[in-house]
């Protein structure tokens, strides 16, 4: 992952003709570029997304568990309501990779606003701009509340 953020930042230096001793933190920002962490992060979101909708390959799909498939019908858990899936117990921390357990724990997390898109195009719009927000420390924008 660190090579490929070397490039990255690579790219970010001949784009803006850059030193190698320059920082590129405002360059990417300037062309709202994601860091590698926050690609791997959107592609996570993105294939949860993808299963939740319908959409993802059967092989994926399996992986995860929405709550609703749970609840029994005389008790309706609030997580059920919002659309979260079951994370399984990990007992290692090498378990907790796994996308099994990776997947549900980050959408859970995710806020309801940003997984409540009508279609993927406005999910990656707003998932693109929450993580934006996070990994540079800026304010959320109220209107995409």
């Amino acid at each position: 992952m660190v090579q490929i953020g070397t490039a990255e930042n690579a790219a970010v230096r001949l784009v803006y003709g850059l030193c190698s001793r320059d920082h590129v933190s405002a360059a990417m920002t300037e062309l709202h570029w994601l860091p590698v962490e926050a690609h791997i992060q959107f592609k996570l979101y993105l294939l949860v997304h993808l299963t939740f909708i319908g959409k993802a390959l059967t092989y994926i799909t399996d992986l995860l568990q929405p709550v609703l498939t749970l609840s029994s019908c005389s008790t309706v858990l609030r997580s059920a309501t919002r659309s979260d899936f079951l994370v399984p117990r990990s007992r290692l921390k090498f378990g907790e990779r796994a996308f099994s357990v990776a997947a549900p724990k980050a959408w859970n997390n995710l806020p309801l606003h940003v997984r409540a898109a009508e279609n993927t195009d406005t999910f990656k719009r707003r998932l693109k701009t929450f993580l934006f927000c996070k990994f540079y420390d800026f304010a959320y924008p109220s209107d995409f509340m």
